[in-house]
């Protein structure tokens, strides 16, 4: 039998407060390769379940986390292009601010 939209969204709210609740204190964060101590990047750290936790170097203390299957789905669409950014126009505004 499936799960109704109620059931799925109380089991979706489960699922996040026992991934907060998870203390990530001792986690290893990584970076993509060749980036410099010093620059803005994104950390990512592996959590129990598939799950990851994520953040921005320079605000460490903020840190989203995300089930296994929202990190999957996430990754398969970043690879599809789905978050890629609009082009910018060349005077550094966006096409809409262009009125392009």
């Amino acid at each position: 039998m499936a799960e109704t939209a109620e059931e799925i969204k109380a089991r979706k709210e489960r699922e996040r407060d026992e991934l907060y609740a998870l203390d990530i204190s001792g986690v290893e964060w990584h970076c993509a390769p060749g980036t410099e101590e010093q620059e803005e990047r994104v950390e990512i750290a592996y959590l129990p379940e598939g799950a990851v936790a994520m953040r921005s170097s320079l605000d460490p203390e903020t840190v989203l986390r995300y089930t296994e299957a929202e990190w999957r789905a996430f990754v398969l669409g970043a690879r599809d292009g789905e978050f890629d950014l609009e082009p910018r126009s060349h005077d550094g505004g966006s096409p809409a601010e262009s009125g392009q």
